[in-house]
């Protein structure tokens, strides 16, 4: 299973408040699967954690998610989105002007 998918299964697999216990004796086992071909099962990644209750399936996948490895991350600091360089400023001057 992607990551991506977590959030609709602990929408639909949870009851919230959910303890910690519960979620990984309901969902541990199941894998999820990195972008380079690895996967880690949810029990693993949720071990990290020092939660001991989730409030909403939105906490619970931001608590995953926040404790995955850098596997399933894309390209590190990639953003297609910005114009520039981070890190250099544009100065313009009156010659840029003409």
């Amino acid at each position: 299973m992607r990551y991506s998918e977590t959030l609709q299964l602990f929408d639909q697999a949870c009851e919230f408040p959910a303890e910690h216990a519960t979620v990984v004796q309901q969902l541990g086992d199941i894998e999820l699967a990195a972008q380079n071909g690895d996967s880690v099962e949810m029990s693993e990644v949720l071990a990290r954690t020092s939660e001991a209750t989730y409030q909403s399936a939105e906490g619970l996948y931001n608590s995953l998610v926040g404790n995955l490895d850098d596997d399933f991350i894309g390209r590190k600091y990639y953003d297609d989105r910005a114009g520039s360089t981070s890190g250099t400023d544009e100065v313009r001057t009156e010659t840029d002007r003409l």
